[in-house]
């Protein structure tokens, strides 16, 4: 169930995702201005100053298209890693509290306190699971949803086959459902929706827009690869995730190094992305979603396609009603 204020202003029951050194406000304000929910991990700033200045630019962008369009953009979303190696974590929630960020989107933990923190000035937060363990954890923490990371997603991803994860969380969660995992087109927000979620969860399919800030080749990469350019492994930074093959090569990461761990450590100096964004920049994450990409495309013209493939699929599905 979506909750009444985020679904009365959504053209398109999705979540462009939080991508890590590639979501920043160019691609947030052009998915919320065109009916979706637009995020971005505040890790993405070097610095706290630096990300509430984001908030800064996102606000008034989003309350210049209100004003000149007489409509609200559809809300925006920020990305927390909850977790203690993350020494940006209480600074970063204060500016979430000043800014009343609309969404909070938490990950590697849920906790209860910033769930009170959000909820005090009326905002939702939603946690990524990759377990049934998980997702009762964070139901008992108060969230308001639940993103079920499954099978073949990119960035940090389960193993769970969405039809099977929805189903056991349905049977003890009521409220939002987001699917993530291979969510490319707009049949597959209606079938997400089948399945039984409320919304698609959308990260690699956004990587290929003008407005993301990956690199043209990060890019052309994705175009060229398929599933089985697709590597699962928890040797970049400790946590299994999806990377494309080339780039791992690239940088000198061989099969027999992906079946290795490291230690989860998003930064100890001031700087807590330091760490990890040494290793994402060259090594590029995507999921398996990337048999779907073809091209690159402005934000707009993407989330245009996506409606009209939604629209069609849902059709498609009522016609089916006739026949059986």
């Amino acid at each position: 169930m979506i909750p009444q204020k985020l679904s009365d202003s959504l053209s398109l029951p999705a979540v462009a995702a939080p991508m890590f050194l590639i979501s920043g406000p160019e691609l947030v304000i052009e998915c919320c201005k065109n009916g979706i929910v637009g995020t971005f991990p505040a890790l993405n700033q070097r610095s706290t100053e630096g990300f509430e200045q984001w908030l800064i630019e996102i606000e008034n962008k989003l309350a210049n298209y209100k004003q000149a369009n007489e409509k609200p953009a559809a809300p925006y979303g920020v990305n927390l890693i909850v977790h203690r190696s993350n020494p940006r974590l209480n600074a970063d929630v204060e500016m979430i509290v000043k800014h009343k960020v609309p969404i909070v989107i938490t990950s590697l933990g849920a906790v209860s306190d910033i769930v009170d923190a959000v909820h005090s000035y009326g905002g939702l937060v939603f946690h990524d699971v990759i377990s049934k363990r998980h997702a009762q954890k964070a139901a008992e923490a108060g969230v308001d949803g639940l993103i079920l990371v499954c099978a073949g997603a990119g960035g940090h991803a389960g193993t769970l086959h969405p039809m099977a994860f929805v189903n056991e969380v349905r049977s003890f969660f009521n409220k939002t459902i987001l699917l993530s995992g291979c969510i490319s087109t707009g049949k597959d927000i209606a079938s997400a929706l089948q399945i039984g979620a409320d919304l698609a969860y959308m990260g690699t399919r956004f990587i290929n827009t003008t407005e993301s800030k990956a690199d043209a080749a990060y890019q052309e990469m994705i175009i060229e690869s398929d599933t089985a350019d697709i590597v699962y492994t928890a040797a970049v930074s400790g946590v299994n995730a999806n990377f494309l093959k080339s780039s791992l090569e690239a940088a000198g990461l061989t099969p027999e190094l992906w079946s290795k761990a490291g230690k989860i450590d998003f930064g100890k100096e001031l700087d807590a992305a330091q760490a990890e964004a040494k290793a994402w920049k060259t090594i590029w994450s995507a999921g398996q979603g990337v048999t779907s990409i073809h091209d690159i495309q402005s934000t707009q013209h993407l989330i245009d396609n996506l409606k009209q493939e939604f629209r069609s699929a849902i059709e498609e599905q009522y016609k089916l009603l006739q026949k059986y």
